[in-house]
C-alpha cells in the first residue's frame, strides 16, 4: 500500500444523506470516509497527538483558553499565525504525504474534477477551475482539534494562511452542529450543518472566508468500534508560507 492509499476505502454518500451545497464553493460530502478508513486516520491522529509537539491547550491573547485541544502538523498554528516550533518549543511534526493525498482527492471530488481531468460546474461555478487555488492543490499544514463532551468553537474566519486554496475538513467520532456563516460578519445568515463521522466539508472559492464554528457536539453518537470519545477534526490546509 503507498502512502497516498493509507486512508483509502472511500465510498459514496447514503441515498438519504446525499451530496449537500449548502453554500457556493461549499461542499459536504456524507460518509465519504468508511468504517476501515476512519479507524486508520484515527491511528493516525493517536500517533500524531503524543509528545514532543503533541496534543495540547490553546491560550488566547485574551487569557482565555479555547475548550477544544489540538496538535498541528507541517506548522503549529497559533492565535493568530504559524511557526515552526510547537507549544512545548520542539519542531513540529512533519505534515503527512498521506494526508496531503487524501486532502486533493477531496478537493477534487468536491469541485467535480474526474479522474480523467473533466470538469462539472457545481453551484454556478465552473468546476475546480471556478474554485482559487483547487487547481494544483498543494497542501501543507493541518491541524487536529479534539472535542470532548461540552466543547465548542465560536465563529471565526481562517484567515492566517497566505493562500485562498480550499480548506479540507475530516470529521472523526461524535456529531456536531457546525455552523457556517457569511464572510462578512458572525451575525446571520448562516447554515447549520449535522457533521457526522466520515463526512467530509471542503469549502474555498466564495465560501473560503466565510465565518464558522462548531455550535455543540452530541455526545455518545461516535461509532462505538472507534473507541474514541469526543470528536476529532482534522483541518488540511495550503498555508502559503
Amino acid at each position: 500500500m503507498t502512502q497516498g492509499e493509507l486512508f483509502g476505502g472511500l465510498f459514496d454518500a447514503s441515498p438519504e444523506r446525499g451530496r449537500f451545497e449548502p453554500a457556493p464553493g461549499a461542499v459536504l460530502l456524507p460518509g465519504w470516509l468508511d468504517a476501515a478508513a476512519q479507524l486508520r486516520l484515527l491511528a493516525a491522529c493517536r500517533e500524531w497527538a503524543l509528545p514532543p509537539a503533541g496534543m495540547h491547550t490553546v491560550r488566547m491573547p485574551t487569557g482565555g483558553t479555547m475548550s477544544v485541544r489540538m496538535v498541528s502538523l507541517g506548522l503549529h498554528w497559533y492565535p493568530y499565525g504559524y511557526r515552526g516550533l510547537a507549544e512545548d518549543g520542539t519542531p513540529v511534526k512533519p505534515f503527512p504525504p498521506e494526508l496531503g493525498a487524501l486532502a486533493r482527492r477531496a478537493v477534487a471530488e468536491a469541485y467535480g474534477a474526474t479522474v480523467g481531468g473533466g470538469i462539472s460546474g457545481i453551484s454556478g461555478i465552473s468546476g475546480i477551475g471556478g474554485i482559487a487555488g483547487a487547481v494544483g492543490y498543494e497542501p501543507d499544514v493541518a491541524i487536529v482539534n479534539h472535542y470532548p463532551h461540552g466543547a465548542r468553537m465560536g465563529l471565526h474566519q481562517d484567515r492566517d494562511e497566505r493562500a485562498d486554496a480550499p480548506v479540507v475538513s475530516l470529521s472523526l467520532g461524535d456529531t456536531c452542529v457546525f455552523r457556517l456563516g457569511n464572510t462578512e460578519t458572525r451575525t446571520r445568515p448562516w447554515t447549520d450543518l449535522e457533521l457526522r463521522g466520515g463526512d467530509l466539508l471542503v469549502f474555498g472559492g466564495p465560501a473560503r472566508f466565510a465565518y464558522h464554528g462548531v455550535v455543540r457536539t452530541l455526545p455518545g453518537t461516535a461509532d462505538p468500534a472507534l473507541g474514541l470519545t469526543g470528536r476529532l477534526n482534522i483541518t488540511v490546509r495550503q498555508s502559503g508560507l
